[in-house]
């Protein structure tokens, strides 16, 4: 791993572990800490998401004439500003307009960093990066959740004031390291006329590449059906239905943090040979085990003891599959894009992720509390649909980008392929 490269990792990770101080503890601090009331906490994390479906159409443009790099500068000082601004907030419109500058810079980061990836990695290398981003970003998480838990008190509100403070300093440590990367520039995006055609079309071209849409598609089912649901739907159900106790919530998601952070590099030697929508295709089937352990968590007859048991594992499954894509989703929509369009297409994507985790909740919530039978049925039939997905997707790929081994494999033949030719000579 190149120097670049270790520094954009460690910011991306250092970003995530100030998210992971906040984010669990939003809600609480604005309803209760703030005493602005469950409506006002409700808007804020409706604005949090908002901003970054208003800003997203945008960044991809910017980042792909402008290059990653300052884009990230910006959206880190965005989300110190807005980390700042709510730890310090008292009323309703101080609180909302901050939390819309949080989440519109913690938005943005995500495909700039990912095409500060890209700039610095071949198709080859592309999938260990992304699965070393995803490692470290849910370590950095967990362990900001962690932590975090230890220092806030709803008593003493200046115990979250020093959370969003942690948070902000995180982000400009991240913008500092930002700026000592030199990154190699792309040779198309080294000729202006090469940047200005790609941006001008860039819509057009992307609605036009069929494997693309298809990609979007699947990534909005993937994130519906697991992300969307992990602290909304599913909490729901495992409360009313499964007889959760609220705390055993805390232990299934750090089962699932659990699982992908020790599974992550043993998966991607098992993943990086193989074809890309296979492996998607087989998240799908062990999502939709992972929905039928949740049904008998909350549907059958078993002992609360095995009920608990079974919610547990279905959160484990997720990170499982989690840990799967990992390496094959992002990489693809890179290996999809036009070299001068890799900001736009990998906005494109955070774009669709952001939507499915803002309608996920608005749908799986109120059916997880109220309509056990169904919800778990919907969920099951959506992760069948990925595997449905990901099959058809594999048909609109080329075999390397299905398979990104096979150039090293070529690579490999071709550097061989003289001394064989020696040998049969002789």
């Amino acid at each position: 791993m190149g120097a670049a490269m270790r520094r954009i990792q460690a910011g991306s990770a250092l970003s995530a572990f100030g998210l992971g101080f906040t984010v669990p503890y939003l809600y609480v601090y604005v309803a209760q800490v703030r005493d602005l009331g469950a409506t006002t906490a409700g808007a804020v994390l409706a604005v949090f998401a908002m901003a970054a479906l208003v800003a997203l159409p945008f960044t991809g443009r910017v980042i792909d004439r402008r290059g990653p790099l300052p884009v990230l500068v910006g959206a880190a000082v965005l989300a110190s500003a807005g980390a700042v601004s709510i730890g310090l907030a008292e009323g309703v419109p101080a609180v909302v307009a901050s939390a819309a500058l949080l989440g519109a810079g913690t938005a943005v980061m995500q495909p700039a960093l990912a095409t500060m990836l890209v700039w610095c990695t071949d198709a080859t290398g592309r999938t260990r990066a992304f699965a070393m981003q995803f490692f470290l970003q849910n370590l950095g998480l967990g362990l900001g959740g962690l932590i975090g838990g230890q220092i806030v008190d709803k008593s003493r509100p200046e115990s979250f004031t020093l959370l969003f403070g942690i948070e902000a300093v995180m982000f400009l440590v991240l913008a500092g390291i930002a700026l000592t990367v030199r990154l190699p520039r792309p040779a198309s995006l080294q000729q202006p006329q090469a940047a200005r055609s790609g941006a001008k079309g860039g819509m057009r071209v992307l609605l036009g590449h069929k494997a693309m849409v298809q990609l979007c598609v699947l990534g909005f089912v993937l994130f519906f059906a697991c992300y969307g649901q992990f602290e909304s739907g599913l909490a729901a159900y495992g409360t009313e239905a499964a007889g959760i106790e609220p705390s055993t919530l805390g232990t299934a998601l750090a089962a699932n943090t659990a699982v992908i952070v020790l599974a992550q590099f043993v998966v991607l030697k098992f993943v990086e040979r193989r074809k890309r929508s296979r492996m998607i295709a087989a998240v799908g089937l062990i999502w939709a085990v992972a929905w039928l352990l949740a049904g008998y968590a909350g549907l059958g007859s078993s002992s609360q003891a095995m009920a608990t048991a079974a919610f547990i594992s279905t959160y484990a499954l997720f990170g499982l599959g989690e840990a799967m894509l990992a390496p094959t989703v992002a990489p693809m929509v890179a290996d999809l894009a036009p070299e001068s369009m890799v900001g736009q297409y990998n906005s494109a994507f955070a774009l669709v992720k952001q939507l499915a985790l803002a309608l996920g909740p608005a749908i799986g919530g109120p059916m997880g509390a109220a309509l056990h039978g169904p919800y778990i049925v919907t969920f099951v039939l959506f992760s069948l649909g990925i595997t449905v997905l990901a099959i058809r997707l594999g048909r609109q790929l080329t075999p390397v980008q299905n398979q990104p081994y096979l150039a090293v494999s070529s690579r490999v033949v071709a550097q061989h392929r003289p001394a064989e030719q020696v040998e049969a000579a002789a």
